[in-house]
């Protein structure tokens, strides 16, 4: 079998439509006319095309984990949460599921993870699930439903460690940090491949993204550059690492899962000096 003319290590059955290159999973770049290695893809419109590795397939898990913020979201708002203040008290659900340093300390570690399910008001969901659509569209296709759930988790669970560094005291909800670890990985991906995140438009925004992250009164900025850093360093280890070391192929996505407890370990031992 032949292998990637990009990745030696890795054989594949799937040539470039264009130069008849072969192209690993990781390389490929779905265009109308088939699929295509980096270099020919440059001036592509990228559409989804079933394949065996789940790349290329429909974003399920984000549209997945659009309806469970939703439906969270609703039974905070049904249980007393406020649609338009933003605050996180008024209901059980955003009370027993944020995340600070006092909570964690007190050994609720389920809170590393449910705050990134909850929002404080309905502008905010609108926000993070609008961007979770778009970024899910674009990344879940490119990379296969595992390693983006994956970066999505280890985003959040770094998103939350974030925000316990810089936020002590002040309960944190939001899918925020997630999809800074979406953005970030994006970006990872996309060089990876040979394109420019600045050329598609998504540079930008992350920095539009940062600039409200730090002139806008009472978001988390721990939490939002936690979940990029985390999301950014998960796509460098899963995408870039094989690339230069010879290791198994479950390498990566191990170091990837200890990255998320690292996030865990460190966010339970900043909560410690609370």
């Amino acid at each position: 079998m032949e292998v990637c003319y990009r990745h030696p290590n890795r054989e594949t059955g799937v040539s470039c439509s264009n130069c008849g290159r072969p192209i690993c999973p990781d390389c490929m770049t779905s265009t109308p006319v088939g699929m295509r290695c980096p270099e020919c893809a440059r001036q592509s419109t990228r559409v989804r095309r079933m394949s065996a590795s789940g790349v290329g397939e429909e974003p399920v898990l984000t549209y997945v984990l659009i309806g469970i913020n939703v439906v969270v979201a609703l039974g905070g708002f049904l249980g007393g949460a406020s649609t338009t203040t933003g605050g996180v008290g008024g209901s059980v659900l955003l009370d027993d599921g944020s995340v600070s340093r006092a909570a964690i300390a007190d050994g609720e570690y389920w809170r590393l993870l449910t705050a990134g399910f909850l929002h404080a008001g309905l502008f905010h969901l609108l926000f993070n699930m609008f961007a979770l659509y778009v970024l899910g569209g674009l990344l879940e296709p490119a990379v296969g439903r595992f390693r983006f759930g994956l970066i999505y988790l280890v985003s959040l669970l770094a998103g939350s460690f974030g925000a316990l560094l810089l936020s002590p005291n002040s309960p944190t909800v939001g899918a925020s940090g997630a999809i800074f670890g979406l953005m970030g990985a994006a970006v990872i991906v996309m060089r990876n491949r040979g394109l420019s995140a600045m050329e598609s438009g998504l540079g930008f925004w992350i920095v539009l993204n940062l600039v409200i992250t730090f002139t806008v009164p009472n978001i988390s900025i721990g939490g939002h550059i936690g979940g990029l850093l985390g999301g950014g360093l998960a796509a460098l280890v899963l995408f870039n690492l094989g690339d230069r070391v010879r290791v198994p192929a479950m390498v990566p996505t191990l170091l990837v899962a200890a990255l998320g407890v690292a996030a865990v370990a460190g966010s339970i031992a900043v909560s410690a000096t609370a």
